[in-house]
């Protein structure tokens, strides 16, 4: 129900005439009026505004906009960035050397590498250390994200199961990866809250009323799809205490956030644990009406419970937005937990076991398999969490290649992922001044923030229509200067604007 406040909750009053004129028009004419004037004035001054973000009015049966002018929802496959014609001149090195190497410079202590290349060729046209082996923070999701959708899919869907339990009126709640698990009903237009565990608790009474169980149920926990350390012991204390990462498990409730708004501060130490304490409650309210009663408490299974998905025995299950709509979030909102449960499953995706280490040697594994050399990679997470990461700008600029260039049609699902510089996820409030508005709506880009690193990797198209990719990664900065993000922008700004010839 919509509540009205102020003057929509006045009692209306029956007009008074004056001179044979309603006295409520005699009012509302000026304002009308007014409102036209309004208007009338205010179209000329959209149509000039509008054009620095739609570009200038095509003419009539265009053809749709080339792909660095559209959403970040049309860039999906098949179409990717296939408008682009190959034609379009490659930028001058030195040129481009000219326009991106004045501005990127660090405000206080630190440096920047950097490296820009045509997408299409792969020639460097910017180079900056590149090479350098530096902490590449959250940019390291990048990598990431390529070991998913090559060792899982981008279609893949993770199942949330649950299964009759080792004795009579038990059911085991069984964790299948999915971390995205809402309280309530399953959202099917969703990522986060895809599936909804009021929904599984639903199905799961529908199938013991069926089957003409009653009485009391007692809900049991498997959570051992993941193994090994729960936190890694590269992550600082004071991380996991502010909530940029919590102890993993494969099942959770939005991503380990006790609301799915509030995505900063501490999140649940147990998030398998909370999540099946929620399923419990659900379930005891789905089979209030069935002759069913729920027992307090849940407790861990002591053995693991048959995960096949044609297991006769799964009473009901939910399954989870595709992992490339988990990639894209991940991307987007820049999120340690998912990052780490992503890379988790990519390990039990190629056999390996679901463990903190495996999935560092899965994404390793992955990216050398996309063709990126590996030699000098260093990984101890694949959040970027971690200050001991090391990857180079080279690295990150060729994983962006693999990503926007369509070898591996996989990989291209992770377009919408990145950021859209001024509009989206991690960039959406910047872009914002004089000297990085160029980049708005153009730049296309993963962020990376710790407390002395920032990074930036991404794709954009340049004033010929030539599509470049390129990294830039400080290290050692001044902690909370303004400029070195600004640095950044203005840097990929450059490129967006590059004739560079």
């Amino acid at each position: 129900m919509t509540k009205t406040t102020g003057p929509e909750r006045r009692r209306a009053r029956p007009a008074q005439r004056s001179g044979g004129f309603p006295a409520v028009l005699r009012r509302v004419l000026p304002l009308a009026l007014a409102t036209l004037l309004l208007v009338a004035l205010a179209i000329p001054a959209a149509l000039l505004v509008a054009p620095g973000f739609l570009g200038p009015e095509p003419p009539a049966q265009a053809p749709s906009p080339p792909a660095w002018q559209q959403a970040p929802a049309t860039l999906s496959p098949p179409q990717g960035l296939a408008p682009l014609a190959p034609s379009a001149p490659v930028p001058v090195a030195s040129a481009v050397t000219a326009q991106v190497d004045p501005v990127l410079k660090t405000d206080g202590g630190g440096t920047f590498t950097g490296t820009v290349q045509d997408a299409l060729t792969g020639q460097v046209l910017f180079d900056r250390g590149g090479a350098e082996n530096r902490v590449p923070a959250s940019n390291l999701k990048l990598l990431t994200a390529v070991a998913a959708l090559r060792s899982l899919g981008p279609d893949h869907r993770f199942s949330t199961r649950v299964v009759p339990g080792p004795e009579a009126g038990q059911v085991v709640l069984v964790g299948g990866g999915d971390v995205l698990l809402a309280a309530g009903e399953s959202q099917p237009q969703s990522t986060m809250g895809h599936a909804g565990l009021a929904t599984l608790a639903a199905r799961t009474a529908e199938s013991l009323q069926a089957a003409g169980t009653t009485g009391s149920i007692k809900v049991l926990l498997d959570d051992s799809l993941f193994s090994g350390p729960a936190l890694n012991p590269a992550w600082q204390a004071g991380d996991v205490e502010a909530g940029e990462v919590a102890p993993l498990y494969p099942l959770a409730l939005n991503s380990a956030r006790f609301d799915p708004a509030v995505t900063t501060g501490p999140r649940p130490q147990d998030a398998a644990m909370a999540a099946a304490e929620e399923f419990a409650a659900r379930l005891r309210a789905a089979g209030a009406g069935a002759g069913l009663t729920v027992a307090s408490g849940v407790e861990r299974a002591a053995h693991a419970s048959p995960r096949q998905a044609a297991h006769p025995a799964v009473l009901a299950q939910v399954d989870s937005a595709t992992v490339a709509e988990q990639v894209d979030l991940m991307l987007q909102v820049s999120d340690n937990y998912l990052a780490e449960t992503m890379g988790r499953m990519a390990a039990l995706g190629s056999g390996q076991a679901g463990s903190g280490e495996a999935a560092v040697a899965a994404v390793t594994a992955q990216v050398a398999a996309a063709g990126i050399p590996v030699d000098s990679l260093k990984l101890v997470d694949v959040c970027g969490l971690a200050m001991e990461n090391r990857v180079s700008a080279r690295q990150l600029t060729e994983v962006v290649r693999a990503i926007t260039s369509g070898t591996d049609s996989r990989l291209r699902a992770a377009l919408d992922g990145f950021p859209v510089a001024g509009l989206t996820g991690t960039l959406d409030m910047r872009y914002g001044n004089t000297s990085t508005s160029g980049g708005a709506g153009l730049v296309r880009a993963k962020t990376g923030t710790l407390n002395t690193v920032l990074a930036l990797s991404g794709y954009v198209v340049d004033a010929d229509g030539r599509l470049l990719v390129f990294s830039f990664l400080g290290n050692g900065l001044t902690p909370g200067a303004a400029g070195n993000k600004e640095a950044l922008d203005r840097a990929a700004t450059a490129l967006a604007g590059c004739g560079c010839r």
